[in-house]
């Protein structure tokens, strides 16, 4: 069933980037060929509305778009070239419009699924509660560091603790963040039992704390708060959506950024980021917990989605800006062989960065 999940988040987040820039394409002007469902080899036409044919592929990954005279294999036709209605003919503006709307649709649809998860009942710290009633408050784990006893004993991010015991004493729901820890001090060297809620589930893990994990005592290596639900009217949704959205976006940017810049100096540290074996788990996890955690990865997902495919990397939308606003200077062409072979040099080193990363998911399910 996660794969079956996964499948669908991928497919779904691809189909937005490529509408995004099939609608902007046809509103520009610009002549598209086909929209296709799914990735090729084709199965079948589905119909043909003027000049556009959509399509039904094998592949159920996404989705693609085929906008004439994008590709720089097309500079070589002539009608590409000529026709009024080709990519290339148009305003390099135009062509940047084109190119920015499959991650601008990504940051939209991450922004109204945020803004959903708010008007459905939002995880929300109680400590926000300025914005609107935080109802069923629980002690939920939102961090678990890593080799710590807590991520050896299998504690995930999301669980909620609803009982704390050692022995003969007991602690037991309502908890606050200050009981655990102060329980968790009480009790050096003692094995603990915290009862914990993962969805459905009610499950005992066993956790001895150890020293190290904190500078003073022990720790089992977990951050804790009162999370409860918070329910927003559509219009407080949507904005409370859009400052969240906004909030992730500055510091996934930041994220990607430092691990792009690591990543060629050769300091990366893979465990910070997941391939597609990570992100499967991710999104087993995730399911787990319920259909507005599952809201929240995807639109954590199309975030970060966005801003990858912005990087200024060839094979990337933003390769491909980059391109367009130097044919904007030079107010002529890129010869197409020069940006082919970059465009396979960026493809080929994408390739192997996410060999890199898959490599990395497979060893930590080791």
């Amino acid at each position: 069933m996660t794969i079956l999940y996964f499948i669908i988040i991928l497919a779904l987040l691809i189909l937005v980037h490529e509408f995004g820039h099939f609608i902007v394409a046809k509103a520009s002007g610009i002549r598209v060929d086909e929209f296709g469902l799914g990735l090729p080899p084709r199965v079948l036409r589905l119909f043909k509305i003027g000049e556009t044919e959509y399509t039904l592929n094998l592949l159920p990954i996404g989705g693609f778009v085929k906008i004439f005279g994008e590709n720089y294999d097309d500079a070589d036709d002539p009608g590409a070239q000529s026709s009024p209605r080709s990519f290339v003919s148009k305003p390099r503006y135009k062509q940047a419009l084109v190119l920015v709307a499959g991650v601008t649709f990504n940051m939209i649809f991450a922004w109204l699924l945020i803004s959903v998860g708010f008007m459905i009942g939002q995880p929300t710290p109680v400590e926000y509660d300025a914005l609107g009633t935080v109802t069923d408050p629980e002690l939920m784990v939102i961090t678990v560091a890593p080799d710590s006893p807590a991520e050896l004993a299998g504690l995930r991010s999301g669980d909620v603790i609803v009982g704390l015991s050692s022995g003969e004493t007991q602690l037991e729901a309502p908890l606050l963040p200050g009981d655990v820890s102060a329980f968790i001090q009480s009790n050096p060297d003692s094995e603990l039992a915290f009862s914990i809620e993962r969805g459905d589930q009610l499950l005992t893990e066993s956790i001895e704390p150890a020293e190290g994990v904190i500078e003073d005592g022990q720790a089992v290596g977990i951050t804790m708060s009162m999370m409860g639900t918070l329910r927003l009217a559509p219009h407080q949704a949507l904005w409370q959506g859009y400052l969240v959205t906004g909030e992730l976006t500055k510091s996934i940017a930041i994220g990607i950024s430092v691990f792009v810049f690591d990543a060629f100096t050769g300091a990366a540290d893979y465990s910070q980021v997941a391939g597609p074996v990570g992100i499967v788990g991710l999104v087993g996890d995730a399911s787990v917990l319920g259909f507005v955690y599952l809201l929240q990865f995807t639109a954590l997902i199309s975030i970060n989605l966005a801003i990858v495919n912005l990087l200024p990397f060839p094979a990337l939308d933003g390769g491909r800006l980059v391109m367009v606003a130097i044919e904007a200077v030079k107010r002529s062409p890129i010869n197409p062989k020069v940006a082919n072979g970059l465009n396979l040099v960026g493809f080929a080193l994408l390739i192997l960065l996410m060999i890199a990363v898959t490599y990395n998911d497979i060893l930590n399910l080791l």
